[in-house]
């Protein structure tokens, strides 16, 4: 309650929150396939374009905001990218689910390419070593990714520990992570929008899902199949608990999932037949493999390791990685989920947040996450919270109530109501399950009558309609087709630029590595 008056007190600072959006997508042709065209030309540069992208595959986008200090401002940029794509690249649809679209043949998903740079081949190498260890087909999965920050200042005005602002700014961060993983199964409750799968990307894995229709498995209950254990199991990572009590024991772990070999990867090794296939045999590759919900993370340069980074200049910001893409929003995310979403972070970032024990990992609540996401909507499922049984609904309005605090301080310091608005059509889903993404896909399945890859297909071809014949402004258009020019020849000065082997590369990015004090 102390930091809560403390931030009553300095509300200027909130409306200096930045935000910012990385929306993945499927590129996927008239008839729902993934598309096997490479990266479009006409979208730039997939290695040096700052707003478009590829992840995994050359057919899966990533289109990136830049950040924004409204949530009107971020919507409005990422809606323009969207526009842009789509009016760029006529054929063709974004799959607008999280669940992928109809994939060819292991083989014959195609991994991004990034040109014949070093760093461009840095990351394609990387992707070869992830189709090793998890296959290609769970690459595809798609997601969206919530960046958000809070003034520096913030931190050691709420007295966050440390001698620097920049210890108190990553304590602060920390303390955010810890909350976020206690109460992340919420998120998956209320946003969660994939209790379905197509029966052609599960083929012969061995699943627990039950028959919708010809051409879809589901549960039930489910609200996330995406964040759930269905196909991506693996021990190396299984084993790796990382801890968020302190800066300190975080990189230290990190560090050492890169560099600890993993016998089942040297095993792989690290060529076949001359060429390379992973980068290394660790645990991790590198330190974006680390599949979490939330990610602390510190922007670098192009050679910079991200752990290098966080030691030498602490916590920027918090990545959520669990998000769903929302099949009922054209650009994949409602103005109301982003107002929520930062005063849900907010609540995060000031509430009380214990340290974790166990060395500071919480296996309790991985498991209330992992319960959420197949069975969320279940109305006899409980929860586990700090040893007590407790009920979705009840524990829920826990939260949103103190969520809807921190609702409130965001509309006063910006001016609306939306926070708060933003707040209460979440409590109604509490209330009736129904309302919930999950449960209103499925509905909208059995209305409908289509399988699921049939309804995301219909819904696909008209979001990106209604996307390429929007009205993108003149001076977006330009702005954007402009970055498309300088993307293309950035690669071409980086790859011109190159003095070393890619051996040689590769040895000195793993030498840029700084071992933790």
């Amino acid at each position: 309650m102390q930091r809560i008056t403390q931030l009553q007190q300095h509300r200027d600072i909130l409306t200096r929150t930045m935000r910012g959006i990385e929306r993945e997508g499927l590129r996927i042709d008239r008839d729902g396939h993934l598309s096997n065209l490479p990266h479009p030309l006409a979208l730039g540069s997939a290695l040096t374009h700052p707003h478009i992208t590829t992840d995994y595959s050359e057919a899966l986008l990533e289109l990136i905001t830049g950040t924004h200090t409204t949530v009107e401002s971020l919507l409005q940029e990422l809606t323009e990218i969207h526009q842009f794509v789509m009016q760029q690249n006529r054929n063709e649809s974004l799959w607008m689910q999280s669940m992928p679209a109809i994939l060819p043949p292991e083989k014959d998903i195609p991994i991004a390419t990034y040109g014949t740079s070093n760093t461009g081949m840095l990351k394609h190498v990387y992707r070869r070593g992830l189709a090793e260890r998890y296959g290609k087909k769970m690459q595809c999965i798609a997601g969206l990714h919530y960046n958000f920050s809070m003034p520096s200042e913030l931190w050691s005005l709420l007295d966050f520990k440390g001698d620097t602002r920049q210890e108190q700014q990553s304590d602060g961060y920390l303390a955010l992570i810890r909350n976020f993983t206690r109460y992340s199964w919420i998120l998956m409750y209320l946003f969660g929008a994939s209790p379905a799968v197509s029966k052609s990307f599960l083929a012969d894995m061995p699943h627990e899902l039950q028959t919708f229709d010809h051409d879809t498995f589901y549960l039930p209950y489910a609200t996330s199949l995406r964040m759930s254990d269905l196909g991506y199991q693996n021990d190396a990572q299984s084993a790796l608990t990382l801890c968020y009590n302190d800066l300190d024991s975080f990189i230290r772990k990190m560090y050492n999932a890169v560099t600890q070999p993993w016998p089942e990867y040297e095993a792989i090794g690290t060529h076949r037949d001359g060429e390379w296939i992973q980068l290394n045999t660790n645990v991790l590759q590198i330190e974006n493999e680390f599949y979490s919900s939330i990610r602390p993370k510190r922007t670098t340069s192009r050679t910079e390791r991200p752990v290098t980074a966080l030691m030498n200049r602490g916590v920027q910001y918090v990545e959520i990685r669990c998000l769903d893409i929302d099949p009922f929003e054209p650009i994949g995310i409602s103005a109301s989920t982003s107002h929520f979403m930062d005063a849900f972070l907010l609540f995060c970032a000031v509430s009380d947040s214990p340290l974790f024990p166990n060395d500071g990992h919480c296996a309790r609540s991985q498991k209330n996450f992992a319960q959420v996401v197949k069975q969320g909507r279940d109305p006899g499922l409980t929860l586990n919270k700090e040893g007590i049984s407790i009920s979705v609904p009840d524990w829920g309005h826990e939260i949103l109530d103190q969520v809807h605090a921190y609702a409130k301080e965001l509309d006063i310091a910006y001016g609306t109501t939306q926070y708060s608005a933003a707040v209460e059509l979440q409590q109604q889903k509490l209330d009736n399950p129904d309302l919930t993404p999950s449960a209103r896909l499925l509905q909208e399945l059995r209305n409908s009558g289509l399988s699921l890859q049939d309804y995301t297909l219909q819904k696909s071809q008209e979001y990106a309609d209604t996307l390429r014949f929007g009205e993108l402004s003149v001076e977006a258009d330009q702005k954007l087709k402009s970055m498309v020019q300088e993307s293309i020849l950035e690669q071409k000065e980086i790859e011109a630029s190159d003095t070393e082997s890619f051996e040689e590369y590769v040895a000195h990015y793993n030498d840029s590595l700084r071992r933790p004090d």
